[in-house]
């Protein structure tokens, strides 16, 4: 059990009893306050009467898709959405990840594994929260970037980036530890939709030169198979 009492608040939808019921006495366990739903409609509802901190999502719902009821949410609300879903195939991670989706996890799963991801969004609501408002630096192991001189170091060494892979550097550290998908990558850098994926692999091969100390078992980017990219949050 967790001692860390932290009283966030989880809203559960899941359309499968069992797997609803045992989320809710793990995450209980962890001292965190859990709210179930087993249907879209439902969900919607506890969503807005109680504005949870955290949201895990099941995509089958009996009443609509997941997706659908994502992308309802997030026209309203950024609280982190974590999917978790029998659904494995890339095409539907990254559809639920271009509507909002911080993480995607894939059904079975290991209690631990999604303990670990809802720490990872906790983090993400500390920073919304304005714990690093301000900063002017970010400093991760051997890697510190100087916001306000537009300066990259490595072990103290300043490393010249292109404009471009400066942006792509920045935008992965202010989603650290949530997948980017190519198509949210391409779209927030370039400014439009469908390009290239093969661009931003240059790109990302180029940065991990750069930075990483081992390109074959990198610290800082990660690649998400088929999917895209985040950078490492611990």
């Amino acid at each position: 059990m967790n001692n860390n009492w932290n009283n966030r608040t989880i809203l559960v939808i899941e359309d499968d009893k069992y797997i609803s019921h045992f989320i809710d006495l793990s995450l209980t366990k962890e001292g965190y306050h859990v709210l179930t739903a087993e249907t879209a409609a439902e969900g919607m509802f506890l969503f807005s009467s109680y504005r949870p901190d955290i949201v895990l999502l099941d995509l089958g719902l009996p009443d609509k898709d997941g997706v659908d009821l994502l992308r309802e949410l997030r026209a309203f609300s950024d609280a982190p959405v974590l999917v978790v879903s029998a659904r494995g195939q890339e095409k539907e991670k990254i559809a639920a990840l271009d509507m909002g989706a911080n993480d995607y996890i894939t059904k079975p799963f290991h209690m631990g594994e999604l303990t670990a991801r809802i720490r990872v969004a906790e983090r993400s609501l500390q920073k919304a929260g304005g714990n690093n408002a301000g900063e002017t630096t970010f400093t991760c192991d051997w890697l510190t970037v100087d916001y306000e001189k537009r300066k990259v170091l490595v072990d103290g060494r300043e490393i010249h980036l292109t404009p471009t892979e400066y942006k792509i550097l920045l935008l992965l550290i202010a989603n650290k530890g949530k997948v980017l998908t190519h198509n949210y990558i391409i779209r927030q850098i370039w400014g439009y939709e469908g390009g290239d994926s093969k661009s931003v692999r240059v790109f990302m091969a180029s940065l991990r030169r750069k930075l990483e100390k081992d390109t074959v078992h990198p610290r800082f980017l990660l690649t998400e198979v088929g999917v895209g990219y985040r950078f490492a949050d611990e």
